[in-house]
């Protein structure tokens, strides 16, 4: 059983799949010959770059090698430059109301940090931040890729506005969702971090870039085949065949209308419906073997027994031991 709670590891998956990064020490810094940059404009990805601004590591981070992921920050006053990076990256505050001033060349914002606000510092822009005060923030760094193939299928413009403490409690819910991403089962952590990307990438569209997304619901739900295929591949145990891009490509849908349709059809997204699934293994196994917890956990995918224990908790509102107490 490995534990994730004070280690950083890396984890492989395959071709299908980039490698993905989780942190959640605050031991280190990475060094200037580790910084990884985007090769075409010599620019720091902006983990990277937000490692440096804020001189500390993220309390948590789900980090693809492409530099795109989710952090969740705890850090202390601001008063610096964010130098231009290879990402958008998109921030909701999670902390006490306070004001704060962002500099871009001549043009001075004065915002207020609050619940609810977001802030976009779009790929390639520079800014000085002043914040006076402790800040609780989880930020997305979104690839210019994505947002633009989300784009063409809208049919929309993929060019982002600069936003500071902007009121957009839509896209701050859904990106403080994220932290629940950050430790438990890769597979669902995984195909929920692939949704919830296209899923802010369509929400920046609509909101945030001066013209309004296309995106339309999808109509219908999956044919029953297609249907029968894509829950054949979320039951496997090969994280190749729960890609987002795999079922999606399956059904010869885009990522995004392949979740629409996909809930059309069973009522939940792919992921609810995998976490239930995940729960239903756990349930059989609690009440039909002897199995420990722990191998439970294990067997399942979870990284720890603590995490597979929260997420059976979140479900049901018992502990996999006082479930399987009531269940026999």
């Amino acid at each position: 059983m490995i534990n994730l709670s004070r280690i950083s590891v890396r984890r492989y998956t395959s071709k299908a799949m980039s490698k993905v990064v989780l942190r959640e020490s605050l031991n280190e810094i990475p060094a200037a010959s580790q910084v990884r940059r985007d090769l075409a404009g010599d620019r720091p990805t902006a983990d990277v770059e937000m490692a440096r601004v804020l001189g500390t590591v993220p309390f948590r981070m789900a980090l693809e090698t492409s530099g795109a992921g989710i952090a969740h920050w705890k850090h202390d006053s601001l008063h610096d430059i964010v130098e231009p990076m290879s990402h958008h990256v998109i921030m909701a505050y999670n902390g006490t109301v306070q004001r704060m001033e962002r500099r871009s060349g001549q043009s001075v914002a004065i915002g207020t940090f609050r619940p609810g606000v977001v802030i976009i510092i779009p790929e390639g822009s520079s800014s000085r931040w002043d914040i006076p005060k402790p800040v609780d923030v989880v930020q997305l760094y979104l690839p210019q890729a994505t947002l633009q193939r989300v784009a063409d299928e809208a049919g929309a413009r993929s060019e982002l506005l600069e936003r500071t403490a902007h009121p957009d409690p839509v896209t701050s819910r859904l990106l403080l969702s994220a932290t629940d991403v950050l430790e438990g089962h890769e597979a669902l952590d995984t195909l929920f971090r692939q949704q919830l990307m296209d899923l802010l990438a369509t929400r920046l569209l609509a909101a945030h870039t001066g013209s309004p997304s296309t995106i339309g619901p999808a109509r219908g739900g999956l044919a029953p085949r297609t249907l029968l295929r894509a829950i054949e591949r979320l039951r496997s145990d090969s994280d190749a065949d729960v890609s987002l891009a795999a079922l999606a490509a399956e059904a010869g849908l885009s990522r995004f209308h392949f979740c629409r349709a996909f809930k059309d059809s069973t009522g939940l997204s792919p992921h609810a419906w995998l976490r239930q699934h995940r729960l239903e293994q756990a349930m059989n196994m609690l009440r039909d073997t002897d199995a420990s917890v722990v191998s439970i956990a294990v067997t399942l995918g979870y990284s720890s027994q603590t995490a597979f224990a929260a997420a059976f908790r979140k479900l049901t509102g018992d502990s996999p031991s006082d479930w399987r107490r009531r269940a026999r």
